[in-house]
């Protein structure tokens, strides 16, 4: 007989927060219904990422790394513990966030998700010839053969050297190393040959005459440092250019000399050229030549991975289709040996499909995909997890989808969280809120005006609770009554990029128009591939802002150049003491506000600096004051405050308020002037960027999906803005899903009628009225629907 008593276990039911300070917090406190969907909202930058991600998610993954050995936790990030009272009754945290899925040109679609991996194996089992194991069929694995001997002992008698072989067959196309690109370096980018290294005749971005890397050759005794380039011998040349790694002692060091072409090739051309940093990328761009190789004609595989087929398909068309004609083909094959293994590779790709990235295919380069891509492509591989009782911890999972998509991605989160984990979303749009079994609402405003929690409990008792969330929840947008006339346009003829089908089309100028569609219908490939880029276009996307921790909003935009000046001006002294980069650092901690101690295998430690209590300036420079305040006190400022600060009195400085004026028209008006940038969602580094791109004078602006991060209430003054930006002369192009966008346009371009090989034509051109009038699309049905 089972006893009626709970045991004690099943208690622990709730995820217990109090007193959590982190960043704008104040002294929050909640409790999170475990194996629940639980939405976070609120308003841009009212702390719902510092609760969810700076707190909960951060105190979980810190306890799970300190039960690890101190060697391993060497070479992991080191997490100080939040400012939180007591946490109870945390999961092991996974984070799905919209990060790149890095920038290693190896990686793509299918190694991310293991449906590459399930391929691989399933070719070695059915593919007819068989050439081998899964590894075969790997472009990351080289084929290798060797001899050598090893010793063997029998019994009692003495051990014998015997002479084995061995081999191992891999995938890789050996002319281009796996890679589907084969290179040709223009020696000329690389080096001025009328110059000697010492004479700085390296062109390479890093490579100094003073540097580490020119001293490498300069002193490794097989060149004349002080001769030109163009006067080498051959040996000379072959050495510096192609020379094997070789092991040399430079004062008591031991390095490694190796030519500069592998060298550039390790250090340059391994990395995906999207997510190198601007003037990298240009140099690569400007020195080397990529083709598709033409052995492998870019597949990646050799001739014996290609040679083996299933059905007559080889693997590398299999990664090349569709996703969704994929999940066709393997639900056409029927072999009972290998039975778990389809099933399984059934269920990843009809996840693909059922998540909207059904288009993608499984060569596709994972550094390509967008944020929104590669967080769900990251939610295909927890579905498919034996994993149960984590805590799930997405951002804004919905950024990218199409309203015909968010459906999907709901069905995908609640079965999630019908596995029996805990779901945490961070979420703006009303129909993602709409499935959370409760609700967290943070507010009442953004940055120092927010950090409280306003409502907890059920989506009804959000919308009875007069908080601005619960206020726009069930917001709807009406059509304009009059439309601008266009001035002009664009002319786009053939567009063939991606999946795009010759695209003719004329995107009217002088007016605001948004180009739709579902995700991966065409739109970024006719925009991007295009649009931008011709003379006059200023295009703002999400990606991230380059630059290290020490860099701000301040210092992006080029505030902090009139602010030091009128520092200077107004306390008689040089600009240069008022920059934290430079003379007026803390000597300290050379201006980073904070001191990292490197404990070699154990886990670093970042601590604030003691000397200028983080705020990165000398002690002396906190003297000079402007308007009553200093310089590490303006840099903490909001930029509400300091739009007022900087408009009268003795602070009055024109340069600065115009700079100001701007974050606040895009919105950002809670930012500190000194956040580091490394802190920006990519909703903000996009309005960031916006602030930044408003001065100049291009007369096309294109926006991608702006409205991303952005809470319902703050998404009129983006629509105000946008007007003000078509009144002032601008042409605005906006790639956008949110409805209400849509509603305020002049003029809409629709791509469809779905998504990859069945995408790619415009199915729409006008105005929201005639899209609204004759629902004749996918995006028709749901603007009629939201307007209606």
């Amino acid at each position: 007989m089972t006893s009626s008593k709970p045991h004690p276990s099943d208690s622990h039911d709730l995820i217990r927060v109090q007193g959590a300070r982190e960043n704008n917090l104040k002294d929050v406190s909640v409790e999170l219904p475990k194996r629940r969907l639980t939405v976070f909202t609120g308003v841009s930058g009212s702390g719902k990422s510092s609760l969810v991600f700076g707190t909960i998610a951060a105190e979980s993954q810190r306890l799970i790394n300190e039960t690890y050995s101190t060697f391993v936790q060497g070479f992991m990030p080191s997490l100080g513990r939040p400012e939180v009272d007591v946490l109870e009754g945390l999961t092991p945290a996974i984070i799905v966030d919209q990060e790149r899925m890095g920038a290693n040109s190896r990686s793509t679609v299918g190694t991310a998700t293991d449906a590459n991996a399930m391929l691989r194996v399933l070719f070695s089992r059915l593919g007819k010839p068989h050439i081998g194991s899964s590894n075969a069929f790997s472009f990351n694995v080289p084929s290798v053969r060797g001899v050598g001997q090893i010793s063997v002992a029998k019994g009692n008698a003495p051990k014998k050297a015997e002479t084995r072989e061995f081999t191992i067959t891999g995938g890789m196309c050996p002319r281009c190393e796996g890679m589907g690109q084969v290179n040709d370096i223009d020696l000329s980018q690389l080096y001025d040959d009328s110059k000697s290294l010492n004479e700085g005749a390296l062109t390479i971005p890093g490579y100094t005459a003073d540097g580490w890397y020119v001293r490498i050759f300069s002193e490794s005794g097989f060149l004349d440092p002080n001769k030109p380039i163009r006067d080498y011998t051959q040996k000379e040349l072959q050495d510096f250019l192609y020379k094997e790694p070789t092991k040399l002692k430079i004062e008591k060091m031991n390095l490694t000399y190796e030519g500069l072409i592998p060298r550039i090739q390790k250090s340059f051309l391994s990395k995906d050229v999207e997510a190198m940093q601007p003037h990298i990328r240009a140099f690569v761009e400007r020195a080397v030549t990529f083709t598709t190789c033409p052995e492998c004609k870019g597949t990646r595989l050799n001739e014996a991975a290609r040679s083996s087929r299933i059905k007559k398909i080889n693997i590398a068309e299999a990664c090349a289709m569709q996703i969704n004609d994929l999940a066709e083909w393997v639900r056409g094959l029927d072999e009972p040996s290998v039975a778990p293994l389809l099933a399984t590779l059934r269920q990843t790709l009809d996840s693909f499909v059922e998540i909207g990235l059904g288009y993608l295919s499984l060569d596709r380069p994972s550094g390509t995909l967008s944020g929104g891509e590669a967080q769900r492509t990251q939610m295909i591989r927890h579905l498919g997890s034996a994993l149960t009782d984590v805590t799930y911890v997405f951002d804004e999972p919905t950024v990218g989808l199409h309203p015909h998509d968010i459906q999907r991605m709901n069905r995908l989160l609640l079965r999630l969280r019908d596995k029996g984990n805990t779901v945490l979303v961070v979420e703006h749009k009303p129909e993602a809120i709409e499935i959370a079994d409760h609700v967290v609402d943070i507010g009442p405003g953004a940055g120092t005006a927010g950090g409280q929690v306003v409502f907890q409990g059920t989506v009804d008792g959000l919308r009875a609770s007069g908080t601005l969330t619960g206020k726009h929840l069930d917001d709807r947008a009406s059509l304009k009554p009059t439309v601008r006339k266009p001035t002009g346009a664009l002319k786009v003829r053939g567009a063939s990029s991606h999946n795009l089908r010759k695209v003719d089309v004329d995107i009217p100028l002088g007016v605001l128009v948004v180009v739709t569609g579902v995700a991966g219908s065409g739109k970024s490939s006719l925009i991007h591939g295009s649009v931008s880029g011709r003379d006059g276009v200023v295009t703002v996307d999400q990606s991230a802002i380059k630059g290290s921790r020490r860099s701000n909003p301040a210092t992006y935009t080029d505030l902090l150049e009139p602010v030091r000046k009128a520092f200077a001006k107004a306390n008689g002294v040089k600009p240069a003491l008022f920059s934290a980069n430079s003379e007026g650092a803390c000597p300290t901690c050379n201006g980073a506000g904070v001191i990292y101690t490197d404990l070699a295998m154990m886990a670093g430690v970042t601590t604030v600096c003691e000397d200028c209590e983080g705020r990165r300036f000398q002690a002396a420079v906190l003297d000079y004051r402007l308007g009553g305040l200093n310089i590490a006190e303006v840099l903490d400022l909001p930029v509400s405050d300091a739009v007022t600060f900087f408009s009268k009195g003795e602070a009055k400085t024109p340069a600065a308020h115009a700079i100001l004026q701007r974050m606040m028209d895009v919105g950002i008006g809670y930012l500190r002037l000194g956040q580091p940038l490394t802190t920006l969602s990519g909703g903000e580094r996009q309005r960031l960027k916006l602030a930044t791109h408003m001065a100049e004078d291009g007369g096309v602006y294109v926006l991608d999906e702006p409205t991303t991060g952005l809470h319902l209430a703050d998404v009129e003054q983006l629509l105000g803005l946008l007007d003000r930006l078509v009144d002032s002369g601008k042409s605005v192009i906006v790639i956008e899903h949110h409805q209400a966008v849509m509603a305020h346009a002049d003029w809409i371009i629709d791509l469809g009628p779905g998504a990859g090989h069945d995408g790619g034509r415009v199915v729409f051109e006008g105005t929201p009225a005639q899209l609204v009038a004759k629902p004749s699309t996918l995006t028709g049905k749901h603007l009629a629907a939201y307007v209606g």
